[in-house]
C-alpha cells in the first residue's frame, strides 16, 4: 500500500501559485505605469501653472476674473497632485487616493467650467493683441514640447478617466485580504462618478451645439428649438404619403425627444432664407404610436405609421435601412418619454382622503368672512345680471330678442389656448 501524496495535490498547489503570480506582475506593471504618468501630468501641469498663471498673474495681463474663468480651479489641482504623486512614488496607493478623493470637489469644479474655459480663452486670443503674443510666446519653449494652451486645458479631464482604468486595473489584482484593497475600491467609485459627469457634461455640449445648429437652420425666430430638457435625435430626408393618394412629397424631418419636427426648404432664390427651411408641423411624441406598414412598398424601403392625438403621418423612404433606423429611434424616444411621465405614487398618497375639511375649521372668523364677501359678490352679479336682462329685452338684438347679451361658456365650450402662441412657433402643432 503506497503513502505517496496525489499526483493531483501539486498541480492544484502550483496552478494557485501561478495564479497569484500573474496578479502580482499585472499590479506591478500597472503600479509602474501609473507612477510614471502621473510624473508627466504633474509636469504638464506645472508647465500651466508656472509660465500661464503665475505670470500673467504677475504681468496683469488679463483681469483676475477672466483668468479665472480661463484657468479655474488648475492650480489647486497642481498641489492636491503633487501630494498623490509623493504618495504613488512611496507606493501608498491606497493611502494616496483616499486622501486624494477627499479633493475631488475640484475636479468637479474644473469639469464643470471647461466649455467657459474655452470660450473665454478665443475670445481672449481673438480681442487681446498683448495676450495673443504672449501665448504665442510661452507656447515656443521648448518645456512645452510644441503642445498648445487649449490642449493642456483639457488634461485634467483626461486625467480622470485615466484614473478610472487604472485603479480598475489595481483592484483586480489586489487580493481582498490586503489593507489597500477596501481603499482602492472606494476610489474606484468616486472618481467613476466624476468620470460620469465628464460624458454628461460633453453630452448636454454635444447636445446645445446640435440645437443650435437646426436652430439656425430654421427661418425665422417664433420655432424654438434652444428649450431645456429637449434633446436631439436625427434628421433627415423622408417622403409623407398623403391620404387622397397623391404622389408623395419629400420633407425634412428633425426627431427631438418630445416632437417630430416637419419642415420644407425655403425658396432657393430668397435673397436671406434661400439655404433655410420653414416649419410646417410639429408633432408631439407624447401620445405618439408607431407602427410598420407592410406590402406597399414592393420590397423596396419602407413604410411606417405614425398616430398622434388629432392627426395621422405616414413616412416613406427607398432606403430600408435609413427607414429602418428612423423606426427605432421613434420607437426609442416615443417609450423613454413615456417612462419619464410615468408617475409613481407612495402608498399613503393613495389613501382616500375625505372632501369636507374638518368642521370645526369651518366656523373660523375669516372663514365666515371670506363667505359672507362671496356671498355679497355673487348677489351684486345676480342683480346686475337681472338688470342687464331687462335692459336688452327693451333693445332686442338680431337672433337675440328677450334675451342677455352675455353668455355664460360650459366648462366644455371654454375657449382653448391656441398651441402656436404657448409654444412660440409659427408651426401647426397637432
Amino acid at each position: 500500500m503506497s503513502f505517496a501524496s496525489s499526483p493531483f495535490t501539486p498541480m492544484g498547489i502550483h496552478s494557485i501559485q501561478e495564479q497569484r503570480d500573474r496578479w502580482e506582475r499585472k499590479r506591478s506593471r500597472t503600479a509602474r505605469e501609473l507612477v510614471q504618468s502621473e510624473q508627466s501630468y504633474c509636469k504638464q501641469l506645472d508647465l500651466v501653472v508656472t509660465y500661464f498663471v503665475e505670470i500673467l498673474k504677475a504681468k496683469g495681463t488679463l483681469r483676475q476674473d477672466i483668468r479665472e474663468s480661463i484657468f479655474s480651479s488648475i492650480k489647486s489641482i497642481h498641489l492636491i497632485n503633487q501630494t498623490l504623486l509623493t504618495h504613488l512614488e512611496l507606493g501608498r496607493f491606497g493611502v494616496g487616493f483616499e486622501e486624494f478623493c477627499t479633493h475631488l470637489q475640484l475636479y468637479n469644479t474644473y469639469v464643470d467650467n471647461i466649455q467657459t474655459a474655452k470660450k473665454a480663452l478665443m475670445v481672449q486670443v481673438k480681442k487681446s493683441k498683448a495676450f495673443r503674443r504672449f501665448k504665442k510666446l510661452q507656447e515656443s519653449r521648448p518645456e512645452f514640447s510644441q503642445q498648445k494652451l487649449e490642449d493642456l486645458l483639457t488634461l485634467p479631464l483626461q486625467r480622470i478617466q485615466q484614473y478610472k482604468h487604472f485603479l480598475r486595473d489595481l483592484t483586480e489584482n489586489t487580493g481582498p485580504d490586503n489593507p489597500e484593497f477596501q481603499q482602492l475600491s472606494k476610489a474606484v467609485k468616486a472618481i467613476s462618478e466624476v468620470a460620469q459627469r465628464i460624458q454628461d457634461n460633453a453630452r448636454s455640449h454635444e447636445n446645445h451645439l446640435q440645437l443650435r445648429r437646426v436652430q439656425k437652420q430654421l427661418k425665422g425666430r417664433k420655432t424654438r428649438i434652444l428649450t431645456p430638457g429637449k434633446w436631439y435625435i436625427r434628421e433627415g430626408w423622408l417622403k409623407t404619403v398623403p391620404p387622397k393618394g397623391t404622389e408623395a412629397k419629400p420633407k425634412m424631418f428633425y426627431l427631438f425627444s418630445d416632437i417630430l419636427l416637419q419642415a420644407k426648404p425655403c425658396s432657393p432664390i430668397h435673397p436671406i432664407n434661400g439655404d433655410k427651411f420653414a416649419c410646417q408641423r410639429i408633432y408631439p411624441l407624447k401620445e405618439c404610436t408607431v407602427d410598420k406598414v407592410f406590402g406597399h412598398t414592393k420590397s423596396q424601403g419602407g413604410l411606417i405609421s405614425l398616430t398622434f392625438a388629432r392627426a395621422k403621418l405616414l413616412l416613406m423612404s427607398d432606403d430600408q435601412v435609413d427607414i429602418n433606423d428612423w423606426y427605432r429611434s421613434l420607437c426609442l424616444a416615443i417609450g423613454q418619454l413615456k417612462s419619464k411621465n410615468t408617475v409613481v405614487h407612495r402608498r399613503d398618497e393613495l389613501r382616500r382622503k375625505p372632501i369636507r375639511s374638518d368642521p370645526d375649521s369651518q366656523n373660523t372668523p375669516e372663514l365666515q368672512q371670506t363667505c359672507g364677501i362671496k356671498r355679497t359678490m355673487m348677489l351684486d352679479e345676480e342683480v346686475w345680471e337681472h338688470s342687464e336682462g331687462h335692459s336688452s329685452s327693451s333693445i332686442p338684438l338680431t337672433g337675440e330678442s328677450g334675451h342677455s347679451t352675455t353668455k355664460r361658456l360650459k366648462p366644455n365650450e371654454a375657449p382653448a389656448a391656441r398651441p402656436q402662441e404657448s409654444s412660440g412657433s409659427s408651426c401647426v402643432i397637432l
